[in-house]
């Protein structure tokens, strides 16, 4: 019996649903871009009250293949963990992403915990042949792009 429990094991489980033909995938190759879908994404209600951590996940040409939520935390902070991220991004098969998060404070320059979390995920990316393409900060109306700003 000891040995039948010992092959038992939990297996991480990604839901798939398209909700686009693959020829009809948004295809990402702006910040703009990937601002507008990830605020289409975001609960407005929230965005200036908790601070919440989202991937988009990107196929070879840029196509979006899926966002997924990380992480929601309290006023000043949330926890983006690289083995949540990379186990789904490995799971989705992307190529591709782009890390995003919001400052309920609409203060969009990054903090020294924003550019150190970019470059530890941008290392184990490197790991798995997968790029981290950008990192948004955003608010409602505006956003703050790593890539934009040469910090990739």
């Amino acid at each position: 019996m000891v040995h039948n429990t010992l092959f038992k094991v939990a297996e991480v489980e990604l839901t798939y649903k398209p909700k686009y033909k693959p020829s009809e995938r948004p295809q990402i190759s702006t910040s703009k871009q990937a601002h507008e879908v990830f605020i289409a994404h975001w609960s407005l209600g929230k965005i200036e009250l908790i601070e919440e951590f989202k991937i988009l996940l990107l196929n070879r040409r840029n196509r979006v293949l899926g966002i997924v939520d990380i992480s929601m935390g309290g006023v000043t902070e949330t926890l983006a963990d690289p083995k949540v991220i990379f186990a789904i991004a490995l799971k989705s098969g992307a190529s591709g992403i782009i890390l995003c998060h919001n400052h309920p404070s609409e203060e969009l320059q990054p903090g020294k915990a924003d550019v150190d979390l970019t470059r530890k995920l941008q290392q184990g990316a490197r790991l798995l042949d997968i790029l981290i393409l950008d990192h948004l900060i955003v608010s409602k109306d505006a956003f703050y792009s790593f890539a934009d700003e040469g910090m990739m």
